[in-house]
């Protein structure tokens, strides 16, 4: 085994993937076998400062390279939720590599890591729907295509989140004669177990329903939507388009239009793979970017954020698939 100047394995990685609800991270040799691997809380540096999400991030790393037996590798590759502008990558990548784990660390959107997950090959398209929404795309030259994925203020619209605040606006609207009629006006407050819209808009103005349990709404405008419901219906074809849009515009910037490329689709919302909102995807990307195929990803995003590692270090196509048999 030879190792780097720091006394690390010479080509190995340490992959971290972190959401907003967990991270996992995984030790990973120069020739793809996993070594060790650790799982810990969610990655959310805008609520707790980037020092306190790193540590949050340390605990998993300390699980993972205990059960490896190593101090150390030779290149972090880490895929961070959060990360979303190339000035917040930067900072983290400083954080992480503060720590020590690693001789170089390269920090990237956790979107990336679906990407790379679903490829054999740095090259195509994700969209990642889950509580928010988010695309990417990359060539294996290294050149990228992105949006800042930050809300409304950046032109984002979509993910789970995106379908509550609509559903619960368009219920509330309903009932009180300010829009048209939905089922989700009697659906969503019957599933919070109170008698209507008004006082299941007064509960979780109160806080006597969570806020976080907004993310429940999703789940039943699909429901509603398979009903026949209009308005439903609506909100799940709004969000297959954006879907579409943003990939189709991601592989235009990379010049994959005119080529066949892949279009990874990855999140909750996603994986869920609702019919009409997949179906509709896929239709709309046969009109918009007829080379592209869409695929749902469901191999575990580390596994992305490894292969973006072995990338980084020149591994050889083996490891690369010693890896993806692991995974798989």
């Amino acid at each position: 085994m030879s190792t780097s100047p720091g006394g690390f394995e010479a080509g190995s990685v340490l992959a971290i993937d972190a959401g907003n609800s967990k991270t996992d991270v995984a030790v990973i040799g120069a020739d793809g076998t996993v070594l060790g691997a650790g799982r810990g809380g969610g990655f959310q540096p805008p609520l707790v400062g980037v020092q306190v999400a790193v540590d949050i991030l340390a605990d998993a790393v300390a699980r993972a390279t205990t059960a490896a037996g190593v101090t150390g590798v030779d290149h972090v590759s880490a895929c961070l939720a959060n990360a979303d502008l190339p000035v917040e990558e930067e900072e983290l990548a400083r954080a992480v590599q503060a720590r020590g784990w690693g001789q170089t660390t390269e920090v990237r959107n956790d979107t990336f890591a679906i990407l790379r997950a679903g490829v054999d090959e740095p090259r195509g398209v994700a969209v990642v729907c889950g509580a928010g929404i988010n695309c990417v795309g990359m060539l294996p030259d290294g050149r990228t295509a992105r949006f800042p994925a930050i809300g409304k203020i950046s032109g984002d619209w979509g993910g789970g989140g995106g379908l509550a605040e609509e559903a619960l606006w368009f219920a509330a609207r309903a009932e009180d004669g300010r829009g048209a009629d939905t089922d989700l006006a009697r659906v969503l407050p019957a599933h919070f177990g109170v008698a209507s819209m008004y006082a299941l808009i007064e509960a979780l103005h109160l806080g006597r329903i969570p806020v976080v349990r907004q993310h429940e709404v999703a789940p039943l405008v699909f429901e509603v939507s398979a009903g026949g419901d209009a308005v439903a219906r609506s909100l799940v074809h709004r969000l297959a388009d954006e879907v579409v849009v943003m990939s189709s515009v991601a592989l235009g910037r990379l010049g994959l239009l005119e080529e066949e490329a892949p279009v990874l689709l990855g999140g909750s919302v996603l994986a869920a793979r609702h019919p009409e909102l997949n179906d509709r995807i896929a239709a709309l990307l046969a009109e918009r970017a007829p080379k592209a195929a869409a695929r749902v990803v469901t191999a575990a995003p580390v596994l992305g954020s490894a292969l973006l590692g072995l990338d980084r270090v020149g591994a050889p196509a083996a490891a690369h698939r010693r890896l993806r048999a692991h995974y798989a």
